[in-house]
């Protein structure tokens, strides 16, 4: 109903000033037929700007955008209609452009710099907002601020070009067209019936209009961005103080921890972007069809915790601090959330990756583990080669590895740096060689092919699938259970658990287009030959859990065999002990939202050595 009027007062206003200025004829045809034309002309080109230009979704659904959505539309529409009625003068001869001399004077040539600069950066405000919404989807603010104090090496070539051809470019081309109208000697005459002219736009009101409309374009860009990306969030995150981390973590370095006398190798492989969602409906994910039909096979063999019911696959719910791939992997390694960094810390420099923080790597390693890490990607994003030297001096073994020791030629880059069919040959070599030690072992890997945007697809893999992301996702999946079944086969995997989760829920927002609304996406999890100590547990330990990635970190140690008193780590619980998660005593949302608020413990306890 709403979006009825404001569509109608679009149309009726923008035909108001057709009438009084642009329409000579006013005879009762001339102004039905420019009723009809300013009303349709003006809501279409409305739409259309909505939908190509903003990128909003479901725009034809106000009851998806808000109460405000009307009166938004109703602004975009007497945009649009401005816009249309200016080229129709043009076009008709009532609007004509005359030459005005030149100014040269500093202070106007100042005037004209300040309001490019100021278009400019709204510009780029506005154009980087819809780039990054349609590329990351809902990213969090805290990912975002993380990110971009981070170490960025490594990234694919496939997110930089179209950072290059879609918000640089954007920005470039709308502010040369700015630059046309802020620096034009032209002026803007208007021709009345009786032939006289008269000026309607002098150069004075450019240069008024030019700062107004740069200032207007900055403000609109800056709010569009603080909207989308809900950064006065990140105002809890410098301000706002709780004390529930302090209140709730379990010091690893206080907690008693015992291993058993034969310890056992853990195998972690970090799924990239796999979720539960790319299963069937019947399985508890969102699809007519099974794409991984590997995992759920190999999933009967060991133990997924799920947030459904039984025979329902489901995972770690949505958790602050932990929605990217860097971010997971400290859930599951630290049990802490990853938090914007205060007082100039960060993570990407040698030696200051949490460096008073504890993780699984650090016990391991004190328990006399060998341990290597290994990506396709170089390892120095987001800091993770600091992450792993620094907590359990892991053997690095990335993108820039391979090629120093002559697995890759110099000028060989695939994707993130190459491709999993390598990464697996690789990982069998690197296995092989950690089982051939008198030590036991710990081995972190993670995949790639399965990163948005469409995920890579190997030549030869399969296709029967109308989408590449689909693709990528079914052979991956055929990849790691290929992968485990080598495992499997080896001497050591009688003393070794696997452990298989995504990292996080995908960020390849064209794929999820159509999920069903209301379903709650959760990433894959599931555990391969534990220790026997934790395979009798019973059945509602598995289905109906409430908890996050943090909760993996005294999982990983008990699914090898050591027993942590109070059963709880970090901020996270042991699953297989049957004790309430955080998020099952506090609720998701509760935890959630004081996890965005500054912590004075974690910045003195973790942040600073």
């Amino acid at each position: 109903m709403w979006m009825l009027l404001a569509a109608a007062a679009a149309g009726l206003l923008i035909f108001t000033l057709d009438v009084a200025f642009l329409c000579p004829k006013r005879t009762a045809g001339a102004v039905t037929a420019a009723l009809l034309r300013d009303c349709i002309l003006t809501n279409l080109a409305a739409l259309a700007v909505a939908q190509f230009v903003l990128r909003i979704d479901n725009v034809f659904a106000p009851a998806l955008h808000g109460p405000w959505y009307p009166l938004k539309y109703l602004a975009l529409a007497l945009a649009c209609g401005l816009a249309l009625l200016f080229g129709k003068g043009l076009a008709d001869g009532l609007l004509r452009y005359t030459y005005a001399a030149p100014v040269h004077r500093a202070r106007t040539w100042a005037l004209r710099i300040v309001s490019v600069v100021l278009f400019a950066l709204g510009t780029a405000a506005f154009t980087g907002t819809l780039w990054g919404k349609e590329t990351f989807g809902d990213l969090t603010p805290d990912q975002m601020l993380i990110n971009l104090i981070s170490p960025i090496e490594g990234t694919a070539s496939d997110i930089t070009s179209t950072v290059l051809y879609g918000p640089v470019f954007q920005t470039a081309v709308l502010t040369a067209i700015f630059c046309v109208f802020a620096f034009s000697n032209r002026e803007l005459a208007f021709c009345r019936a009786d032939g006289q002219t008269r000026q309607v736009f002098p150069a004075a009101a450019r240069k008024a209009v030019s700062l107004l409309l740069s200032l207007l374009v900055l403000v609109g860009g800056v709010a569009f961005g603080v909207q989308k990306f809900q950064l006065q969030k990140l105002y809890a995150a410098y301000v706002d103080e709780s004390p529930y981390i302090e209140e709730h973590f379990a010091d690893p370095n206080a907690v008693r921890i015992t291993f058993p006398q034969q310890k056992r190798n853990l195998i972690h492989i970090y799924l990239e972007s796999v979720e539960n969602t790319y299963l069937s409906k019947e399985l508890g994910g969102d699809m007519a069809e099974n794409l991984m039909p590997e995992l759920t096979e190999l999933a009967k063999e060991g133990y997924s915790f799920s947030s459904r019911g039984e025979g329902q696959f489901g995972g770690p719910l949505w958790t602050t601090g932990g929605n990217w791939s860097v971010a997971a992997m400290v859930n599951m390694g630290f049990g802490l959330p990853m938090k914007v960094p205060m007082d100039g810390n960060s993570y990407g420099s040698p030696g200051n990756f949490l460096p008073g923080a504890t993780a699984i790597g650090d016990i391991l390693h004190a328990q006399g583990y060998n341990q290597s890490v290994m990506f396709g990607a170089d390892a120095d994003f987001g800091g993770l080669s600091y992450y792993f030297q620094s907590h359990g001096d892991f053997s690095v073994l990335d993108y820039d590895y391979m090629r120093e020791i002559g697995k890759l030629p110099q000028d060989y880059y695939v994707w993130w740096g190459f491709e999993d069919s390598k990464l697996f040959a690789y990982a069998k070599e690197e296995l092989t060689r950690l089982a051939s030690q008198d030590k036991p072992f710990h081995f972190v890997m993670e995949t790639a092919n399965t990163h948005f945007p469409d995920g890579y697809l190997e030549a030869g893999a399969p296709t029967p699938h109308d989408s590449q992301y689909a693709n990528v996702i079914a052979y991956s999946s055929y990849q790691v259970e290929q992968f485990v079944r080598w495992i499997q086969q080896q001497p050591f995997y009688e003393n070794t658990t696997i452990v298989l989760i995504g990292d996080h829920l995908s960020m390849d927002k064209n794929f999820f287009q159509n999920t069903t609304p209301g379903y709650q996406r959760t990433t894959f999890n599931l555990i391969l030959n534990p220790a026997p100590g934790v395979r009798d547990i019973p059945t509602e330990r598995l289905y109906n859990r409430q908890w996050s990635n943090f909760d993996m970190f005294p999982t990983l140690l008990t699914s090898i065999g050591a027993e942590i008193e109070g059963d709880r780590l970090g901020l996270g619980t042991d699953l297989f002990s049957g004790a309430p998660t955080l998020f099952e005593e506090d609720g998701v949302d509760e935890v959630n939202s004081v996890l965005e608020q500054r912590s004075n413990f974690y910045n003195n306890s973790f942040l600073l050595k």
